[in-house]
Parts: C-alpha cells; structure tokens; sequence
C-alpha cells in the first residue's frame, strides 16, 4: 500500500465505489432485524453549515455501526423544500422559488455525498414535489371526512400596504419588513386540524419514549399543558347572554371582585357599539401584536364594558372590564380576576381602582394591600367555604356549582388546535373548494393533486395563485367554484416524512402499509432541541393520524432521540462608521495566543489592522462566523471533518469549531495509516502464521489493551452515544500500537489483529480511510459488509499483575508476579528487591499492607 495518506483521491474512489455497486441501498428483509436511522431531513438554502455537518455525521456514524451489527438498515435522505425563505430569496434574486430550490438541492446534495454519507438515494425525494404533496393534500381530505379538519376566523398579522398576511418572523417591531407599515390585527378564514383531540393521547405516550430526552418531555408536557380545573357561567345583568371560564383556582371564587373580556369577545364587541372609548381600546388592542408569552410583561391596560357579571355563588353584581392581557386565542376569551390572590389581576384593580377581596389565608408577612397572596392556603371570608383547604374547597366549590348547574369539574389543555393555512405562494395548496353559498368541499380524489404552478413571477406582494383568478376558477357538481388560495403550513410536510421514505416507489397510495410497518417505528431520530415542541409533537400528532385510518400500526414515530448541541465558532468584528459591529470571517484573520490557547491579539489577513476578539458564538450568517465544511474538506478531506466533528465533544453539547483540532484529527489519521502501512510492509517479508503461536507477556498485554478498548467502544458507541470517549479510548490504544515491535511472527499476528480492529472500529467514523484500509489489511471482504469486533474474554484475563511495592508509603520498586500469586510470594518477591532490602534493612517490620494485585506497602522502623 502507498505509504503516504492522501485523502483527496482516497474518498473519491470509496465514493464512487458506493454509488457504482448501491452500498447503502435498503431493502425489507423479513426475519432480519431492521433498524432505521434518519436525521432531520435540511432545508435547501444553498449551502450545508457545520451544524448540518454535526448532526448528519451523528446519524451516519450510528447508521453504519448499527449495520456492523448485522442489522438491516435504513438511512434516507430528503428536502424539506417549502417555505418562506424561498419566496424571500426568490424576489432577491429575481427568480421562481422552484428554480432556486432545485438548484439548491442539487448543490447540497454534492455536499452531502462528498462527506461519505451512507444515504439510500433512490428513496429521495423533494417535498415541493407533486408526487409528495399530492398524498398530504389526500390525507387532508380525509381527515375532513372523519370531522377532524374545520375552517373558523383566526386572528392574523396583516400589511395594509402590502395586502398580505405576514408571518411572526416577518413582523420587525410592529411594522410590516417589506411596507414598514404598521401591522394590523385582523380576522381571515383558517384550516385547523384537531390536535385537541388527541391531546391526552399525545400526553400519556410520552411514558412510552424511554429513549428521548427528559427535558424534551417535559418540553412537550408543559406545551400540552394538562389542567384540571372548574369550568363555570356567569349570567350577565338583565340579559339573556352569558360567558363562560375555565379556571384551576375555585377555591378563590369568593374573592372574585370583577370580570375580565378579551377585546375581541362577542360581549366586548356588542358593549362597544354604544361606548367610544371601548370601541377605541379594541382598535388599539387589535392594532397590537401580543401572543400569549407577551402577557407576562405587557402594561395591563383595560375598559369598563358597562355590563355586570353575576356571581354564580352569591348573586352578587361584579363589574366586566375588557382588558388586553386576555386573548380570545385562549380558552374562552374570558376569565374570573381575584386581585387578592393572582398578582396580574391585582396589578390590574390597582391601577383602576377595583376592590380587592383576601379569601386565603396567608402568612404574618404577607399584605394584601401591597401584593396578591398567591400560596395556596385555609379558606377564609367564604361563607360555608371557610377552613376548608383547597383540595377540599376545589371539591366542595365544584359540588355546589354542579349542584346549581352553573358549572362542573373539567379538564383542559394549553394545546391549540393546529391552524395550518398560511397565505404565502411556496406551499402545497389546500385541497378544499369553496362553493357560492359559502360552504368549503374537498377536492375529490380523482383532481389530486392540485398543482403548484412553478413557473410563476414573484411580485414580492401577494401569492402568485391568489393574484391569478384563473388558477382558483373550478366547478363542483356543475356549479361554478373556487380552489383555496391557502397552502399549508410547511410543518405538514415535515410531520410524515418519516413515513414516506419507507414506500418512496409507493405511487398508487401514500404509505404501503407492509413496508411502512416493517421499518417503523424510526429506531433513532437526531435533530437539534429547537425542535422539540413543534415539529416532534406534530409528527407525533401525525403518525397517530395515520394509524387511526390503517396505514401503520404503531403508536409512536420515533423510538430514541439525540439532540446535538450547537457548533461554535470564534468571532470578530470592527466597529463601524455608524457606531455598528462589522463583522470578519474568522478565517480572515491572524490571531496570537499565550500558552493556554487564549487570543492574546488578532488582525485581518487582508489589511493587516488590529480586529476585536467577541469569543465563541454560534456559526451564523449574522455574525460571519460560519465555516464552509467544503472548504475544509477539500483541505483535509471528509474524514478528517467526520472525526474532528464526533471527537471534540459530546453529541449533546455545544461544539468549539477549533482549526487546530481539525489538524490534530487529521494526524491522528496519518498515524493510523502509517501503522496499517508499515504493518503491510514488514509482513511481506514472513508468511503470517497464526494457528500455533506462542504468545510472550508483551503480546498478551498488547491484546489485553485491544480487547478491552473494543468492548469499550462497543458500549460508547452502541449503548452511550459517548462518541468522542469511543474515540479517545481507540486514540490511546494506538498510543500502545505504536511502541509494538514488527519482528517475530507473534509480533504481526497481534498486530494484524490489531490493525484489523482499529479499522473497524473506526469505520462508522472514517469510512473512506477504513474502506481503503481493509482492502489492504482486511479478510478479502468489503468492510461495509465486515461485522463489529467481538471482545475475546479470555484475552482481557491477566496472566500477572504489576504489583506497585511501597516503604512507609514510599515508592521504591515495581515487580510483576502471576496474577494468582499469593501475599506471601508477593512479599518475598519484594524484599528480593534491591531498593527495598536497603530500605528495610536493619529495621524492624511492624506491618504489611497488601492490596491484591496492585500494591503492597512494608511498614518500618
């Protein structure tokens, strides 16, 4: 073999072989077991970032060592092509978002191949494609039919000047990103699906993901957001009309001083016809944009409606305020306020004056006058209510209001119901037809699917398909109609991606329910913690969709999850002109570090003048911080990326991007191969024999270090996910390696077993080096086909120990001795010693501590 290690040709050839011969290519195999591996499919922006680096080489590593385990894997690979940053880059650029996209995919998918990602690529796909969104567009229908799909007004950000909806990220404070308009409030038409029905499912099958992480539970736990509490109805003072709240606090009812209305509510709206100053506190609230999490901070600001609420309780009249900390997104759009014991409420009766009633007790320190008691505590000022504690109040409350059918004890959640519409261009439309009277049908069956025109002009205002009347133009029964203009929420198509490439050849049907059923559940799912609300509790949501009509038998999409921290880079920046950060690449500059590594002075390669060290931040365009894998990769090669990646910190925490750890990688890969080389070289010269050998204590500690490596890489890497301590231990076995004689037939036997595992070992992570490699030093077969190494027990078994020999606690010597040699042998071996027996000579041995097998301490004086 060449004896020098030049990666540039060496990945190019294993690539290509891998493409020639469909390596990686998964088929079902009943009887064998499967295990499927996929990593949070990108979206096309042009370019991958090390980020992308990280989290594909996780699911790359674990893909290939799960194989050497014999198992039949399935490691896909796709885009998540819709959405808004298409249409942004598509006016920028002043091309379609198709266009854009289809190139951006083609260029990542080189990059992707060039890092030696074992993908089956015959199951890619692209979810703008026809082909994919044609069966959500089915599904939808579908779940229209079960009554899990409805259309209600929904309030959204809106452009005056623009005409258009925008998206939360589009709102730059408060003004519209393209006009600078202030955004309005408005209500439009919205699909929802009903997540909520699932809610307590989604829930309780958390118990059930042993594998994910608990902070990701918790996450989607709090996001459910379980409740139990008593939902009552208050009458409304010489009307028909009544509201009803929900609320987890009954025992507080009699500390109820006043009622707050969202500014949107039925009963708010009908007040304000005859009161000008309502009227103009619900336009002000509607020009806002608030969401639930603003509340917290946002100034409580409110109007007396004029109405008065009746106490379902007492009968007593209590004011009904509008009040702007109240969303009708939420709950009923109406609550009870106990400024006595909730802080916001009492916030808010403190700036308008309204009485505030203590129905808790509290401690000596507390005031009600200065703060709302919160604790929960005896029942105090509530008539037949007091003494209780709020286990019995919540009970007995509940009791009385079921018993005067003013209210009962129910459950609710924080969850929403999924709205899925967004009025943007680059999505897959939603299969709905409005008819003349207003009603809403699905798209039937055999006009699926509704095509996305891609050949559009983006005017940078409204949707292609809505400025376009023609394209919305259809019939129905005859009758004329018109296609929605909505396209779906780009969460739908990452909701069941999964699934699909389990049956990509599948054209008649959305999933064939045997190939589906035989890969999932996905047995590792790996993606960044960003995504552990959102995207992870709607595919949860969704694959539960697509049990309850047939498609897969199992309960849960993903079995085991790994979320990887961030990739951190150093930054550096300039001020500017205009008092701003100009921000430089970090390979545009030349730094100076004191002998701890720290930056000590850096200046810009190309003008030579002084720059500001900012520290490590994470890699982003904001900050010009990002490193192009390609670049490094064409340096060092993929390899050497792929073990800098996996070695420098654990998969969960955060990465340092550091070029001299790329380089320490990249000889520590030149190390290995000039071991396998010069291994070849001296076994040219014998015949390798090594059915009778006759192994020295040497070459049994040699193999003792080997095997105890493997069987701690094989626990790293299969049961820990630690693989950067798998990769230090495999580090430090070469460390032995290298001071290993290549003479004698029983120095190339162990050495040859050696080498041989090492590459293996390190196949998941280099897989190009490790496949050149084995061809070299292997058994004559691929090593994509060659199994995991497997620990000889009988090799970890020490034959003799070294046993550390002490005086007073002071080193003096080292002997070895059998490992089954007793204290006495021991103890003569060591006084046998020369620089024990001077030590000791002349002195009286008061005591002799023995540590089997380590040490052994001879106390004197």
């Amino acid at each position: 073999m060449e004896s020098t290690y030049n990666p540039q040709s060496i990945e190019a050839e294993v690539q290509q072989f891998w493409t020639d011969n469909k390596t990686f290519k998964a088929q079902e195999k009943p009887g064998k077991e499967k295990f499927y591996c996929l990593s949070m499919f990108p979206y096309p922006s042009g370019r991958l970032h090390m980020g992308h680096v990280r989290n594909y080489s996780l699911g790359d590593v674990i893909s290939r060592y799960q194989r050497m385990q014999g198992k039949n894997v399935l490691q896909p690979m796709g885009w998540d092509a819709f959405g808004l940053p298409a249409e942004n880059a598509a006016i920028k650029n002043n091309s379609a978002p198709a266009k854009w996209t289809y190139q951006n995919i083609d260029y990542m998918r080189g990059q992707l191949q060039s890092l030696g990602f074992g993908y089956d690529w015959d199951r890619e796909f692209a979810t703008c494609q026809k082909d994919y969104y044609r069966w959500e567009q089915w599904f939808f229908t579908k779940l229209y039919e079960k009554g899990l799909v409805y259309k209600k007004n929904a309030t959204v950000n809106w452009d005056p000047v623009d005409q258009t909806v925008l998206a939360n990220e589009q709102v730059i404070d408060g003004r519209g990103w393209r006009s600078g308009a202030i955004v309005e409030r408005k209500e439009i038409p919205q699909w929802f699906i009903k997540i909520t029905d699932y809610a307590e499912e989604l829930l309780n099958d958390l118990d059930q993901l042993e594998g994910w992480p608990e902070q990701v539970k918790t996450m989607q736990r709090n996001w459910i957001g379980r409740s139990e509490g008593v939902e009552m109805t208050f009458a409304v003072e010489g009307s028909e009309e009544s509201f009803d709240i929900y609320t987890t606090r009954p025992d507080t009812i009699m500390g109820v001083t006043y009622v707050a209305l969202a500014a949107q509510h039925p009963l708010s709206v009908k007040a304000a016809e005859n009161n000008p100053a309502l009227a103009e506190f619900i336009a002000e609230v509607k020009a806002s944009k608030l969401s639930e999490a603003d509340m917290a901070t946002v100034e409580k600001k409110g109007v007396d409606t004029g109405l008065k609420a009746i106490h379902p309780l007492t009968g007593e009249l209590v004011p009904v305020w509008a009040a702007n900390f109240v969303l009708m997104d939420y709950g009923s759009g109406a609550v009870m306020s106990v400024p006595g014991h909730d802080q916001r409420d009492f916030e808010f009766a403190t700036k308008y004056g309204l009485e505030i009633a203590q129905v808790i007790a509290g401690s000596e320190e507390d005031d009600i006058s200065k703060a709302a008691i919160t604790e929960k505590g005896a029942l105090i000022n509530s008539g037949e209510f007091d003494g209780l504690s709020f286990d019995e109040a919540f009970k007995a409350v509940a009791a009385k209001l079921e018993s005067l059918s003013k209210g009962k004890i129910t459950v609710n959640y924080r969850l929403r119901d999924w709205g899925v519409s967004r009025q943007r261009y680059w999505g897959a439309p939603i299969p709905m037809i409005n008819l003349a009277n207003g009603e809403s049908v699905p798209v039937p069956e055999d006009q699926l699917p509704v095509e996305l025109p891609e050949d559009v002009v983006m005017n940078g205002v409204t949707s292609p398909i809505k400025d376009d009347p023609e394209w919305a133009k259809t019939t129905y029964n005859g009758e004329a109609a018109f296609r929605e203009t909505d396209t779906f929420d780009t969460f739908m198509e990452s909701s069941w991606y999964y699934a699909r490439y389990c049956s990509t050849d599948s054209n008649d049907q959305m999933l064939d329910p045997e190939k589906a059923n035989y890969w999932l559940p996905v047995d590792q799912y790996i993606g960044g913690i960003e995504h552990a609300i959102l995207h992870l509790l709607y595919a949860r949501f969704f694959h539960k969709l697509l049990r309850d009509v047939g498609l897969v038998d199992s309960d849960e999409p993903f079995k085991s999850l790994l979320c990887q921290g961030m990739v951190l880079a150093e930054t550096y920046y300039r001020e500017g002109a205009n008092g701003g950060q100009e921000w430089i690449a970090p390979t545009d500059v030349e730094v100076e570090r004191d002998e701890k590594g720290k930056i000590t002075a850096a200046k810009s390669k190309i003008d030579g003048e002084p720059v500001i060290s900012a520290g490590m931040s994470k890699m982003s365009k904001s900050k010009n911080n990002g490193i192009d894998p390609q670049a490094v990769i064409e340096q060092y090669g993929a390899d050497t990326v792929r073990l800098f990646i996996m070695f420098t910190s654990p998969p969960e925490q955060t990465l340092e991007w550091s070029d001299s750890g790329v380089e320490g990688a990249h000889r520590f890969l030149k190390r290995v191969w000039k071991l396998a080389a010069d291994f070849t070289e001296a076994a040219k010269a014998t015949e390798l024999d090594a059915s009778n050998v006759n192994f020295a204590s040497q070459h049994k500690a040699l193999r003792r270090e080997l095997h105890k490596t493997i069987a701690k890489v094989s626990d790293d890497i299969g049961r820990r996910n630690t693989f950067n301590t798998a990769i230090a231990a495999v580090m430090e076995l070469m460390n032995h390696l290298a001071k290993a004689k290549l003479e004698s037939n029983e120095d190339l036997v162990v050495m040859q077993e050696a080498v041989r595992a090492v590459t293996l070992m390190l196949t998941p992570i280099v897989p190009h080096l490790s496949h050149k490699l084995w061809q070299e030093i292997g058994d004559g077969s691929q090593v994509e086909d060659a199994l995991w190494p497997q620990v000889d027990d009988a090799a970890l078994v020490e034959d003799e120990k070294l046993i550390i020999v002490q005086v007073n606690g002071k080193l003096r010597a080292k002997v070895t001795v059998a490992a089954d040699a007793s204290q006495e042998s021991v103890e003569a071996l060591a006084k046998e010693e020369e620089n024990v027996a001077k030590f000791v000579e002349g002195k009286t041995v008061r005591k002799v501590i023995y540590v089997p097998g380590k040490l052994l301490n001879i106390v004197a004086n």
